[in-house]
């Protein structure tokens, strides 16, 4: 299992966002990863200044490389229905939400309750949590 350091997470979206603005060509996940970022045209100040931005602790706000990776984290998972369920209880959720971002956002709320409570029990996370979750934000 990949489990990229903090640092190799903000670097992979610092250099994705100067690619494209260089209007260079974008390999593999970077063109998931661009998907993300312009979703998220609030977070593209923080992707111009890799100096600033890169070793900073958000503490008193939302962390913007903490949501970007947990949809990419997402559609990941929706691309290879892993964990098994996810994209049926997806398209329930989308059918609710109507919109495509609404849905994600919805999901992210999901998968970052069960990824904290994995850290704070240490334990493995729970799959059948997360498709519940899903499947409660979805009726």
């Amino acid at each position: 299992m990949f489990e990229p350091s903090r640092d190799q997470v903000r670097e992979f979206f610092f250099e994705t966002w100067r690619k494209y603005r260089a209007g260079m060509p974008l390999a593999g996940l970077e063109t998931l990863g661009l998907e993300v970022i312009l979703l998220h045209p609030e977070y593209h100040q923080f992707l111009i200044d890799m100096n600033k931005n890169k070793s900073k602790d958000y503490t008193d706000e939302s962390n913007p490389f903490l949501h970007m990776s947990l949809h990419l984290a997402l559609e990941e998972q929706l691309s290879i229905d892993q964990p098994a369920g996810i994209a049926q209880r997806f398209a329930a959720l989308l059918a609710k939400a109507g919109e495509r971002h609404d849905a994600l956002h919805e999901a992210l709320e999901c998968l970052a309750e069960m990824v904290w409570r994995a850290q704070k029990d240490k334990t493995p996370p729970d799959a059948g949590f997360y498709l519940d979750c899903l499947g409660k934000r979805a009726r």
